[in-house]
């Protein structure tokens, strides 16, 4: 069976990233910005099928970074993917970065940087949001020689004795992949993965809905 053509994107992050996997290899380009993502998001990601001669067509799926991460940013792309998926007719996988993070390593512990000196910890496929102190690390002991992934990797790793090592994939290209492993098995619409509060003050309008 030829691999499925995937265009992935995330923008839960100061960046706009885009991944496209096609016949096995993977071309990625990563814009970083802190805002404007919306209206760079879909001219990048013509740009990037262009380049390898397709067009929105050609998709099997999409792939899409839910965070945790930026607020305003994950809904741009959540928004983005289940657009597109409706309008082309294909499956839309929701992938969080953790597990991108995690994706090749045997046992890894994906360590992420949250706001106010906290961080996303992933141990054993359960995410929580942690304070950076011993009381709230997630149990390792009974893992066999569990490792650390992430931008907070240096950060946990001054509160367990663990092994800080590089992930395997860009964080981009890893939703590509996860999303072309997980395209028929995905039964629900991509959503947020927010994990922590809103930084700012609920509007006094309702916001948005999403639907299921």
């Amino acid at each position: 069976m030829s691999q499925p053509t995937i265009l992935a994107f995330d923008t839960s992050a100061a960046h706009c990233a885009a991944a496209l996997l096609h016949d096995g290899s993977v071309t990625i380009q990563i814009d970083e910005m802190a805002k404007g993502q919306a209206e760079h998001l879909i001219p990048m990601l013509e740009r990037l099928l262009a380049q390898a001669g397709l067009s929105w067509g050609d998709l099997d799926g999409i792939g899409v970074g839910i965070g945790p991460g930026n607020f305003t940013g994950i809904r741009i792309s959540v928004s983005a993917a289940r657009g597109l998926a409706l309008g082309l007719g294909v499956t839309a996988v929701g992938v969080s970065t953790l597990d991108a993070l995690s994706l090749g390593l045997n046992n890894a512990i994906a360590c992420l940087a949250a706001p106010r000196g906290r961080a996303y910890i992933q141990a054993d496929g359960v995410a929580a949001l942690c304070a950076l102190t011993a009381d709230e690390m997630p149990p390792y002991q009974a893992r066999s020689e569990p490792v650390l992934v992430g931008d907070a990797a240096d950060s946990v790793a001054a509160l367990l004795p663990l092994q800080v090592v590089a992930p395997k994939f860009p964080v981009i290209e890893a939703i590509a992949r996860l999303a072309a492993a997980r395209l028929h098995s995905t039964t629900a619409a991509p959503a947020p993965l927010y994990l922590r509060e809103a930084d700012a003050a609920p509007p006094r309008d309702a916001p948005p809905v999403i639907l299921p």
